[in-house]
């Protein structure tokens, strides 16, 4: 009774640790977004206060002759749009001419009035253009007072102009400063509620191991894991540790039992026989057989399958937005009325959305629909969807199948940066030799559900079983 009441005061604590953590990495990632809220609000001001300054100088600059920038564009575009419709007049008064050459010799009446018509033509044109630019004169004023008023009330709504960007702007800094202390001030106290915690769940939480007696670098272990399909024996007696932060290998011939292993880890298979044992945090090793499927990905284990699974009817952007539904703190009732917090969830996983596109190179692909994209484009958002869910321990099954050789390399870059840069344990099974063997820290090798050997790359090639497998060599 005591143990239970202790697992269950563990359990507690860690799970407000958890929601400590959360609260601190919401406030970290949204100061940034609020930030640029901030500044486009400010943007939009200013381009406001522009567009009025242009309008209030737009008729003096008209009679002036002094058109303003936004005048001058509309003036252009318009000459622009005339020019290509006289283009277009002139090149089908060419062709008439062509036509009716090709019938016969011209009469020089008929030369004649194809030259009249294009000279007509040329003069139309510049005789509409000149009055585009022309300048407007609205004005009982001369042309040199239109000037000189122009110029006057230029310098004088030119400096109150820029005396409101200036005085927006620094409303704008203090405002983000006034931001930046509240979060910081945020971020500390939950800096310290964070410590005091952890440090009551260290000291009076000793690690909890159950069963496994688990070095402190070890992130899974599968103990004499064995499955069976009625007579089939899939997977006999099967050991073996995956340290934390290292990319390990699980090879094998066709059949060897490979993906069925995944498959007991992230319980879409319940073992026959053995055991699962995972490092969740610091203090707690977790049994995975007392889990269910749908609460794996909580633990922080996602995976990829060997056939490509997306949404094709969402764009990959959203295919990367579903994925993230296990980081989302708001409950029910503040999805149902869409609550500010949620708002600011969203924006936050939209934005970590985008990172993780941007960092897989896929950035031009994120409003676009999977259907018809590449196929290596598909591998790469799978994989960028498993980023999501802040992985501990990714599982790829068969990542480079179907790629091609600069694809696989590209794989191979990417999953060591995956590593790196998220700071997870990287699980594969791959039939690309040389993929393992570049950036696999270890390679278990397997054959009908059995161990061959386990070691680095270099000793799993000179393995006499490992070469008997796949090769057909006497061991």
């Amino acid at each position: 009774m005591a143990k239970m009441i202790e697992r269950m005061l563990l359990r507690f604590r860690l799970s407000g640790l958890g929601r400590l953590r959360s609260q601190k990495n919401m406030i970290e990632s949204y100061l940034p977004i609020r930030e640029e809220i901030v500044r486009q609000r400010s943007a939009r001001a200013i381009q406001w206060m522009e567009f009025l300054h242009e309008a209030k100088m737009a008729p003096l600059g008209n009679a002036a002759g002094r058109p303003t920038a936004t005048v001058a564009a509309a003036r252009e575009a318009k000459v622009q749009a005339l020019r290509d419709r006289y283009r277009l007049k002139e090149k089908a008064l060419a062709q008439t001419r062509k036509r009716a050459e090709a019938k016969g010799p011209l009469s020089p009446e008929a030369i004649a009035g194809f030259e009249e018509s294009g000279r007509k033509l040329v003069e139309s044109r510049d005789r509409r253009i000149a009055a585009i630019l022309a300048p407007s004169r609205r004005s009982s004023l001369s042309e040199a007072e239109a000037l000189r008023k122009f110029l006057e009330v230029e310098t004088e709504q030119t400096e109150i102009l820029a005396r409101k960007k200036a005085a927006l702007r620094a409303k704008e800094e203090k405002h983000l400063d006034a931001i930046r202390k509240r979060a910081a001030r945020q971020i500390a106290h939950l800096d310290g509620k964070i410590a005091a915690l952890r440090k009551m769940v260290l000291e009076r939480h000793p690690a909890q191991t159950g069963d496994a007696d688990l070095p402190e670098n070890v992130l899974l272990r599968l103990q004499n894991l064995s499955m069976r399909f009625g007579g089939l024996l899939a997977v006999d007696n099967l050991s073996f540790d995956v340290k934390q932060g290292e990319i390990f290998g699980l090879i094998g011939p066709n059949g060897a039992g490979k993906t069925t292993i995944f498959n007991c880890i992230t319980r879409f298979y319940r073992p026959t026989s053995g055991e699962m044992f995972y490092r969740r945090n610091a203090v707690e090793v977790i049994r995975l057989n007392d889990f269910p499927v749908h609460q794996i990905i909580r633990q922080g284990i996602v995976r990829t399958f060997q056939n490509v699974e997306l949404v094709w009817e969402l764009s990959v952007l959203d295919n990367l937005l579903v994925a993230a539904h296990t980081v989302y703190r708001s409950g029910f009732f503040a999805q149902l009325l869409h609550t500010p917090g949620l708002r600011r969830e969203e924006n936050v996983l939209k934005a970590k959305a985008l990172g993780v596109l941007q960092t897989l190179g896929l950035s031009a692909y994120a409003y676009a629909f999977p259907y018809g994209l590449p196929y290596g484009i598909l591998k790469k958002i799978e994989l960028a969807r498993t980023l999501m869910a802040n992985p501990r321990l990714i599982i790829l099954d068969e990542p480079a199948a179907g790629l091609n050789d600069k694809e696989t390399e590209e794989l191979a870059v990417l999953i060591r940066k995956i590593r790196d840069d998220y700071k997870c344990t990287i699980f594969l099974v791959e039939h690309d030799m040389g993929l393992v063997m570049d950036i696999c820290d270890t390679v278990c090798a397997i054959s009908f559900g059995r161990m061959l050997a386990i070691g680095t790359p270099a000793a799993i090639q000179a393995d006499p079983l490992v070469r008997a497998a796949y090769l057909g060599e006497a061991s």
